[in-house]
C-alpha cells in the first residue's frame, strides 16, 4: 500500500505501539522506503532457501536466521524523492558511555596487538576485530535516528528492524553481500577505511590495498565453482557517509539451481568482517573479542523477492538496549597494522554513527 509521508510515519507509530515485528528499509540510491509488518508476534526461522521474505542473519553461520515471510506480512511503501521533506525534531538528549574510554582503549589496543602477533606467526593473513560501545541515552528516538540515516546515507542500505522476542536493530550498511537478479549474481569486495575530507582523490597505503585485495581474492576463489563469466571492476574509492573505502564490484552468471544456498554458505561471514583463513580468523574472534557480536556483521535483506535476492552485510549498525544503544565498530587487521591507529579508526567510526543517534 502506497502512503504519503505523514501517513506513512503515522502507520509506523501505530505498528510500534502494537509491538508487532517489522522492518522498514531503503535500498542504496533508491527513493522507495518499504515497511513490512508481520501480522503476529511469532518468531519464524529460515528453514529452506526456497522461502521468501526478509531475512535477518547473525554473525555466526551455525546460528539460526530469522525471516519475516512475505505472505505473513502487510506491506506499505513511501516514495521519498525529496529528503528535505523529512521532518526531524532536534534531540537534546544526554548521551554518555557506560565504559571508561581509557580502559576501552587499553582493551582494544591489546586485542589488535594480539591479532597482529597472530598474523605475524603465520596463522592468518587478516583478522577483523571489533568492539561494542554501549551508551546511555536519556531520550533515544528510533524514528529520529532512522530519518537521520535516510538523509545522511543516501547510498547505503538503511534499515530499522524489530521483533519483540529478539530486539531492535538499526543500521546503514555500505556493503552488498549478495544480489541475484534473474540469473546474474553480484557482490562486492569492500575494505579499508579513511575519513572523507571533501574529495575521493585520496592515497591508500599498502596495508589498506592489501587488505582489500585479500577480500577480492577470497571471493573470486570461493564463487568460481558456482558461477561463470566472472567480471571484476577496477578497485575504486567510494564514500559512505563521512568515510571512504576501497570497493571492487564482482558480477557473474549462476550455474546451478542451488547456487544461492551454496554462495551464502561459502561467503558468510565475508573476509571483510571476519578474516582469512575464515575458520582460523573466526576462532580467534570467538576466543579474544570478549563479547557476542550477535547480528553485527551478519547479513539481512530481501530473500527470493519476486525471484530476486538482495542481501547486505550488517555494518554501521546499532542495537537498542534498555537504557540506550550499543554501537558495533570493527576494523581489518594485517601484519602492517598499527594498534594505536586501529583504535583511532574505531573512535572515528563511532563518532560518525553517533551523529544519527
Amino acid at each position: 500500500m502506497k502512503l504519503e509521508i505523514d501517513y506513512f510515519f503515522e502507520k509506523l507509530s501505530e505498528v510500534q505501539k502494537l509491538a508487532l515485528p517489522f522492518v522498514i528499509y531503503r535500498k542504496p540510491a533508491e527513493s522507495l522506503v518499504l515497511l513490512l509488518v508481520q501480522k503476529t508476534a511469532e518468531l519464524h526461522y529460515l528453514n529452506s532457501f526456497d522461502e521468501a521474505g526478509f531475512v535477518f542473519a547473525p554473525f555466526r553461520k551455525n546460528e539460526r536466521k530469522i525471516i519475516f515471510h512475505y505472505n505473513h506480512c502487510e506491506q506499505y511503501n513511501l516514495n521519498l524523492t525529496d529528503l528535505t521533506k523529512l521532518t526531524i525534531e532536534k534531540n537534546n538528549a544526554e548521551i554518555r558511555r557506560i565504559v571508561d574510554l581509557k580502559n576501552e582503549k587499553k582493551r582494544h589496543v591489546t586485542l589488535v596487538e594480539n591479532a597482529i602477533d597472530f598474523i605475524k606467526k603465520g596463522k592468518a593473513k587478516k583478522v577483523v576485530v571489533s568492539r561494542k560501545e554501549s551508551l546511555i541515552h536519556s531520550n533515544f528516538n528510533e524514528v529520529h535516528s532512522f530519518k537521520n540515516m535516510l538523509k545522511i546515507y543516501p547510498d547505503a542500505f538503511v534499515y530499522w528492524w524489530f521483533h519483540p522476542k529478539v530486539g531492535c536493530w538499526m543500521g546503514a550498511s555500505p556493503e552488498q553481500f549478495i544480489k541475484i537478479h534473474k540469473n546474474q549474481f553480484k557482490t562486492m569486495a569492500l575494505a579499508a577505511t579513511q575519513p572523507y575530507k571533501g574529495t575521493l582523490n585520496v592515497t591508500w597505503k599498502h596495508k589498506e590495498q592489501q587488505e582489500q585485495q585479500f577480500v577480492t581474492d577470497y571471493i573470486l576463489n570461493t564463487i568460481q565453482h558456482s558461477v561463470s563469466t566472472i567480471k571484476i571492476s577496477k578497485p575504486t574509492t567510494v564514500k559512505a557517509g563521512n568515510l571512504l573505502h576501497i570497493k571492487t564490484d564482482i558480477t557473474a552468471d549462476l550455474t546451478a539451481n542451488n547456487s544461492l544456498e551454496n554462495l551464502v554458505g561459502a561467503l558468510h561471514p565475508t573476509p571483510a568482517v571476519c578474516g582469512l583463513p575464515k575458520d582460523v580468523s573466526m576462532q580467534f574472534i570467538l576466543e579474544n573479542e570478549g563479547y557476542d557480536r550477535s547480528y553485527y556483521a551478519g547479513f539481512l535483506g530481501e530473500f527470493n523477492c519476486n525471484k530476486n535476492t538482495n542481501l547486505f552485510v550488517n555494518l554501521r549498525c546499532m542495537e537498542k538496549t534498555l537504557n540506550g544503544v550499543s554501537l558495533y565498530i570493527g576494523g581489518g587487521i594485517t601484519s602492517e597494522s598499527n594498534a594505536e591507529r586501529e583504535w583511532e579508526e574505531t573512535v572515528f567510526k563511532s563518532e560518525v554513527m553517533k551523529k544519527v543517534v
